[in-house]
């Protein structure tokens, strides 16, 4: 069989063309499992035993001036890291008095870790309590008033190892709140955060 040579141009577009069949077969593992975790700023109901979204946790910087968020929210873990959600804020002096409010929203995925830990509570009422997880999430996010910030949500269920905290720090223009408020004991209800994890095959 005689070879006939190719030019530069025909061997581009074999493999151009060679790249679309792919592009047109089967989808690669990578898209094969897209896992979405919800956030939540929750509120519990220790008598009834329940958790719930509507929730309010707050962080302090270093002068004692105080932030209170409320929130909840979805991103995917990956490299797009699509995100959804934000919640309402609040600032505070270090002497209680109230010095800015408004609302945020998350603009960003940072980081996503899972952590171990079995729900406390028996009651769910925000998703399947079998999708429950302890973690540690970074986000960023834009305030009402044109600041940014980095929001950090953490939580900590049972046997999840005690270097783990629970509830929220963040950042808000050049003030770091990197001292969460803990939660108050039982029936204390505030400081408190869980995760959702789905995934669709």
């Amino acid at each position: 069989m005689r070879k006939v040579p190719l030019s530069r141009r025909e061997v581009l577009r074999g493999v151009g063309a060679v790249g679309v069949l792919g592009a047109l077969g089967t989808p690669t593992g990578v898209f094969a499992d897209e896992t979405t975790v919800r956030w939540d700023i929750i509120s519990v109901d220790f008598a009834a035993g329940t958790v719930s979204a509507g929730g309010i946790a707050s962080a302090l910087a270093s002068d004692s001036s105080k932030i209170t968020l409320t929130g909840s929210g979805t991103f995917q873990p990956d490299e797009e890291g699509h995100v959804t959600g934000g919640g309402t804020w609040k600032t505070f002096s270090h002497t209680g008095t109230q010095t800015g409010s408004g609302r945020y929203r998350v603009t960003g995925f940072v980081s996503w870790e899972r952590a171990p830990g079995t729900p406390p509570l028996p009651i769910d009422k925000i998703g399947n309590l079998a999708d429950n997880s302890a973690g540690l999430a970074v986000l960023r996010v834009r305030y009402s008033d044109g600041s940014r910030g980095v929001l950090t949500v953490s939580c900590h269920l049972v046997r999840t190892p005690d270097s783990v905290f629970e509830g929220i720090t963040t950042t808000k223009g050049f003030v770091d709140y990197w001292n969460r408020v803990a939660p108050p004991s039982p029936p204390g209800n505030e400081n408190r955060t869980t995760f959702h994890i789905t995934s669709r095959d």
